[in-house]
Protein backbone atom coordinates (compact mmCIF):
# COMPACT_ATOMS: atom_id res chain seq x y z
CA UNK A 1 0.00 0.00 0.00
CA UNK A 2 2.77 2.35 0.16
CA UNK A 3 3.40 2.80 -3.78
CA UNK A 4 1.37 4.80 -6.25
CA UNK A 5 1.54 3.25 -9.58
CA UNK A 6 0.53 5.32 -12.80
CA UNK A 7 -3.01 4.27 -13.04
CA UNK A 8 -3.80 5.35 -9.18
CA UNK A 9 -1.87 8.95 -9.99
CA UNK A 10 -4.14 9.39 -13.22
CA UNK A 11 -7.71 8.40 -10.90
CA UNK A 12 -6.27 10.67 -8.02
CA UNK A 13 -5.66 13.76 -10.56
CA UNK A 14 -8.70 13.31 -12.61
CA UNK A 15 -10.69 13.76 -9.15
CA UNK A 16 -8.69 16.85 -8.28
CA UNK A 17 -9.83 18.31 -11.57
CA UNK A 18 -13.36 17.45 -11.29
CA UNK A 19 -13.96 18.83 -7.38
CA UNK A 20 -11.74 21.83 -8.15
CA UNK A 21 -11.82 22.93 -11.91
CA UNK A 22 -9.34 23.66 -14.12
CA UNK A 23 -9.34 27.63 -13.55
CA UNK A 24 -8.84 27.02 -9.50
CA UNK A 25 -5.32 24.39 -9.89
CA UNK A 26 -2.95 26.71 -10.60
CA UNK A 27 -4.74 29.35 -7.85
CA UNK A 28 -3.72 26.40 -5.67
CA UNK A 29 -0.54 25.38 -6.70
CA UNK A 30 0.67 29.14 -6.64
CA UNK A 31 -0.73 28.80 -2.82
CA UNK A 32 1.45 25.87 -2.39
CA UNK A 33 4.23 26.95 -3.46
CA UNK A 34 4.52 30.36 -1.84
CA UNK A 35 3.81 28.32 1.29
CA UNK A 36 6.93 26.13 1.16
CA UNK A 37 8.73 28.95 0.02
CA UNK A 38 7.70 30.47 3.28
CA UNK A 39 8.43 27.67 5.52
CA UNK A 40 11.83 27.28 3.92
CA UNK A 41 12.49 31.09 4.50
CA UNK A 42 11.14 30.69 8.03
CA UNK A 43 13.33 27.52 8.82
CA UNK A 44 16.71 29.44 7.42
CA UNK A 45 16.19 32.14 9.58
CA UNK A 46 15.52 29.98 12.80
CA UNK A 47 19.32 28.72 13.62
CA UNK A 48 20.44 32.40 13.17
CA UNK A 49 18.39 33.51 15.97
CA UNK A 50 19.88 30.85 18.17
CA UNK A 51 23.30 32.09 17.01
CA UNK A 52 22.23 35.35 18.13
CA UNK A 53 21.13 34.04 21.56
CA UNK A 54 24.26 32.56 21.98
CA UNK A 55 26.72 35.18 21.34
CA UNK A 56 24.77 37.37 23.21
CA UNK A 57 24.85 34.83 26.17
CA UNK A 58 28.48 34.85 25.83
CA UNK A 59 29.24 38.37 25.38
CA UNK A 60 27.46 38.79 29.33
Amino acid sequence: MGRFGVTEILVILAVVLLLFGGKKIPELMKGLGSGIKEFKNASKEEPSADKKDETENEKK
